[in-house]
């Protein structure tokens, strides 16, 4: 993926829609396909934990004076510490346990509250900003490329 056509709010809208698209791929599974409930809900744990240090490492720090909406930032980094808790008790967890599933839903609806905040409220209001969003797509893009190459 280039940043020369995609800016920090399209990186990051393309990041929500593959997490979407992985979640609602699990929820069509079925109760036989634990391995793949396995693999689906590793991938979608994965992806988010980049999309959360992205944001928590470079996007939000870059955008929080230009922004200028605290109240809005702080909400987002405490909806990511409980999706990263959910990841977490995910991670350790097999599809045949109880509340596997239940958690993994629980996820999906925070990420999807979490999704609709970012996409209806904060990235209007960024784009009325003078924040150079390419450059700071190219400062995303580095650090993904990096985080994707340590796994």
């Amino acid at each position: 993926m280039t940043t020369q056509h995609k800016d920090a709010i399209a990186f990051l809208i393309a990041d929500h829609n593959k997490v979407k698209a992985l979640f609602e791929e699990f929820e069509g599974l079925t109760d036989r396909s634990k391995a793949r409930k396995k693999k689906i809900a590793d991938q979608i744990c994965h992806e988010l934990t980049i999309h959360t240090e992205i944001e928590e490492k470079i996007f939000y720090p870059a955008i929080r004076k230009p922004l200028n909406d605290d109240d809005l930032l702080d909400e987002a980094v405490v909806e990511h510490a409980s999706a990263k808790d959910l990841i977490t008790q995910i991670q350790e967890m097999d599809p045949s346990d109880d509340l596997y599933d239940a958690k993994v839903q629980v996820l999906a609806e925070q990420v999807e509250h979490h999704i609709e905040e970012e996409e209806k409220d904060m990235f209007p209001k960024l784009r009325k900003t003078n924040l150079d969003l390419l450059a700071l797509a190219e400062k995303m893009e580095l650090f993904k490329s990096k985080q994707v190459a340590s796994v």
